[in-house]
């Protein structure tokens, strides 16, 4: 009858079926990720703390602990003011060519970042296309830093722009246009405007280049060199420490990396918890 009321069952999940799923996700992440991770911080300290803290403290590895942070100190604003400038281009303006930039964003995403490091060995080594051009000026780019951040920047340009870009389509050129009508300049609607209103996602995208940028592997292999204390961050220092045999000291280090990557998400879920309603807010603008 038309008049009866309709069962729910159809959109309603059963218990036995609610309580299946979050088993198999909970399954699920426990065997793939909290797992490796209890078993790397368990090998760090496999044989006491002694021997942990001599494996992060001795030369090469703070090497590579310094190497990755400079990496991440280059590489992260790059990525950053590139990222607002193309994300500001592309959700506010039409131009020809929009299309092929949106393309050549997410070309990273596509790319293995091992060919991305040989690229840039094509372009800058020594038998390369500028190779000799750079040898008689004596510039080192590939086997030094230079290339290491180089191959960092490609691999994580896409984070910023991709977390910024729906956000600033969503939001539209209302409030722009209104404080340009106002008598405010570029910079200041630009500061004053579009910053604020953007700020959580520009948050997120960094965090994100950030962790990208740290925990980078393909490409800065491909130009590093491998020169222990020279152009060995800590993911290529765990990799030769682990074919050395010395399985103490790199998980050791491997738990470095684990450190940060889980302060990183531990500062995401306190933003999130302590501003959650800002964020919501931002998101819907």
């Amino acid at each position: 009858m038309d008049g009866a009321p309709r069962s729910n069952d159809a959109t309603t999940e059963g218990p036995f079926l609610r309580f299946g799923l979050s088993g198999i996700a909970l399954l699920y992440l426990a065997l793939f990720l909290v797992l490796p991770l209890v078993a790397v911080f368990v090998e760090a300290f496999a044989k006491g703390f002694g021997p942990f803290l001599a494996a992060i403290t001795e030369p090469d590895a703070l090497s590579a602990v310094k190497l990755t942070l400079i990496v991440a100190a280059i590489s992260v604003p790059m990525n950053l003011v590139f990222g607002v400038a193309a994300a500001w281009a592309i959700a506010k303006y039409e131009f020809w060519g929009k299309s092929f930039l949106i393309t050549l964003i997410d070309l990273p995403f596509s790319v293995s970042p091992v060919i991305s490091g040989l690229v840039y060995v094509l372009l800058f080594g020594a038998q390369g296309l500028l190779g000799p051009w750079l040898q008689e000026h004596d510039i080192k780019i590939i086997f030094a830093v230079p290339g290491i951040v180089l191959a960092t920047i490609f691999v994580t340009f896409p984070f910023i722009a991709r977390e910024l870009i729906p956000l600033m389509q969503e939001q539209g050129t209302s409030e722009e246009e209104a404080a340009l009508s106002l008598g405010a300049s570029g910079w200041q609607t630009f500061w004053r405007v579009t910053l604020p209103n953007i700020r959580w996602g520009l948050l997120y995208g960094v965090l994100l280049c950030n962790a990208r940028a740290m925990g980078e592997f393909g490409a800065v292999s491909v130009v590093s060199g491998h020169v222990r204390g020279l152009t060995n961050t800590m993911p290529l220092h765990v990799e030769i420490l682990y074919n050395e045999y010395n399985f103490t000291a790199s998980f050791a280090v491997a738990s470095l990396l684990a450190l940060l990557a889980l302060v990183t998400l531990v500062l995401k879920s306190v933003l999130e918890w302590r501003y959650g309603d800002e964020i919501a807010a931002s998101a819907r603008h």
